[in-house]
């Protein structure tokens, strides 16, 4: 599960974090006596790297994400029920970005100062947004699945989206509230440097055995399973799309075939890279207790950095890959409210405006009017 800071759960996972509060460098071992062991996040180089890691992901989240938002509000012809879809996944991430300082700062100091509020609050919001932002790829698969494989031009109308989009915020809660009431925030005394400190972690009846049954139920719902509908989804859009080519239109639709799948498989493997370590580690921190504690910080937070790049790399795929966003983008920093000069593959007549747009199906959609850019299927 992605959770706020680098040991959640397991009793292990709290060990390792009591153990890395001992001091700023040096920790002690778990039942080996006063020997001793780097954390690896208190060396001056790996906590300049994670500073700019974390910057990155959240400037380029917030950017790329934002950029999406105001694009689909500012423009008539592109409040279309997929693009809420997108925008709803853009908040989601937004929402991602807005936490991560949070972790950034727990990493680097090692307690918690941001009060008991914001600790039940913050790591549940991260959950949540990570569940809303999987589900809404997988609501995204799914309608593209129904339109093309099925070949259903009745769309779902927008009243139905935010409906589905509703469902998708509360089924999210539902599955990130147990971080939001199994969560302590209390101080610790460390007296062997006369030390108090306040620390957030999860805290759970059973310990052991509820924090492993969450955390791989979480590995199902938010990883295994939706990738393996997103997968289907995509891979029967794929090859409904390469069977259905008339010999007349090959070559002028071979372009776009081409950039369709490289965009549907672009969206599987991203999903699948940035996740699968993150995933693997916490199901292996699970299931073997033998995990090195001073190697344990660092390839959480390694692995947490991977997959936070999702937040912006979505934005990138389903905005920056299509032509519509993309002169969105490029109006907005050039402070345009006109596309004529950003389509270059459009023609202007009159005081009308005929466009190109590859969109998702492949197929290509004409739209007119002056200052709006075409609808995309």
């Amino acid at each position: 599960m992605c959770s706020l800071h680098p040991v959640d759960g397991a009793s292990l996972f709290n060990a390792a974090w009591f153990l890395a509060c001992h001091g700023p460098v040096l920790v002690y071992g778990l039942g080996v006596g006063d020997s001793f062991m780097m954390d690896s996040t208190k060396i001056l180089g790996v906590q300049i790297i994670l500073i700019m890691a974390y910057s990155l992901i959240i400037l380029l989240g917030f950017i790329g994400n934002s950029l999406v938002i105001y694009t689909i509000a500012r423009y008539k012809t592109m409040r279309t029920v997929t693009n809420f879809f997108i925008a709803n996944l853009a908040l989601a991430d937004l929402m991602v970005d807005t936490c991560l300082p949070f972790t950034l700062a727990y990493t680097l100091l090692d307690e918690w100062k941001f009060g008991a509020v914001l600790c039940h609050l913050v790591s549940s919001a991260q959950a949540l947004s990570v569940h809303v932002s999987i589900l809404t790829l997988t609501v995204i698969a799914l309608d593209r699945y129904r339109c093309i494989v099925f070949h259903l031009d009745s769309r779902i109308s927008k009243k139905i989206s935010f409906i589905i989009i509703a469902i998708t915020w509360l089924v999210a809660a539902l599955l990130a509230s147990p971080l939001a009431i199994f969560r302590e925030y209390r101080y610790e005394e460390i007296p062997s440097i006369e030390l108090r400190i306040a620390v957030c972690s999860e805290k759970w009846p059973s310990d052991n055995r509820d924090a492993t049954i969450y955390s791989l139920s979480m590995l199902i719902l938010q990883y295994v399973f939706p990738l393996f509908i997103i997968c289907y989804a995509y891979i029967r859009i794929w090859f409904k799309l390469k069977s259905h080519i008339s010999p007349s239109a090959r070559n002028d639709t071979h372009c776009r075939r081409k950039k369709t799948t490289k965009m549907l498989f672009m969206v599987v493997v991203v999903f699948a890279v940035s996740w699968l370590p993150f995933h693997a580690f916490q199901l292996a921190a699970d299931l073997d207790m033998a995990l090195a504690l001073h190697d344990y910080k660092l390839l959480y937070t390694v692995f947490h950095v991977i997959a936070m790049c999702s937040t912006f790399a979505n934005p990138l795929l389903y905005g920056w890959m299509n032509k519509n966003y993309r002169n969105g983008f490029l109006m907005f920093f050039r402070c345009q409210k006109k596309p004529e000069r950003l389509y270059a593959e459009g023609s202007i007549r009159g005081r009308s405006f005929t466009f190109k747009a590859t969109t998702l199906n492949g197929s290509i959609k004409h739209s007119t009017g002056d200052g709006q850019l075409p609808t995309p299927v």
